[in-house]
């Protein structure tokens, strides 16, 4: 019988020790930079306040990656905007949620 597990282990996502503040960079270059700067801001700090009292890094790691997959769709969310695409019919979760309690 072996020590060894049988699978291997799921590596964690660790961006490069620069993405932050490239990220930040491409943030505030972006069109959206009014709203989107302050948002990863707060997220980062959030995430930094936690890892200072955890001594983990995911949270950092989670907020750079969510904030590089926001970057990467913002031109196909635009496109879809741009496409005048009639989603009116959408349904609002939030609306239904409210309405069961």
């Amino acid at each position: 019988m072996s020590a060894q597990p049988d699978h291997a282990p799921v590596t964690p996502y660790a961006p490069a020790p620069g993405a932050p503040a490239e990220l930040l960079a491409q943030l505030r270059a972006d069109r959206r930079a009014d709203t989107w700067v302050p948002a990863f801001e707060r997220e980062w700090a959030a995430a930094l306040e936690e890892s200072r009292r955890t001594f983990t890094l995911g949270g950092l790691y989670a907020v750079v990656q969510d904030w590089q997959g926001r970057l990467a769709s913002a031109p196909a969310v635009d496109a879809f905007v741009a496409s005048g695409y009639d989603d009116s019919d959408f349904i609002d979760m939030a609306e239904l949620r409210g309405r069961r309690q």
